[in-house]
């Protein structure tokens, strides 16, 4: 069962959200690359998905250490 307090976004406020277009939002829809409720024609996003997907795409830094170790110490 959905939370009763999870806050709902419409298109342009998830674009907001994300401090992206909507034009990116609306293709994020269209490849199911992000999880989204349809309300009748509408589409709806819960903040916490939004999340979700920001941080499924977080890239962990690299210390040059840890390159050296994956390269073998080959120069």
């Amino acid at each position: 069962m959905a939370d009763s307090t999870a806050q709902y976004l419409t298109v342009p406020q998830a674009a907001e959200h994300l401090n992206t277009s909507v034009r990116f939002v609306r293709r994020l829809i269209a490849e199911r690359r992000v999880a989204f409720f349809r309300v009748g024609r509408h589409v709806r996003f819960a903040v916490a998905d939004l999340d979700a997907f920001v941080q499924a795409g977080r890239v962990e830094p690299v210390t040059a250490a840890s390159v050296w170790r994956d390269l073998g110490g080959v120069a």
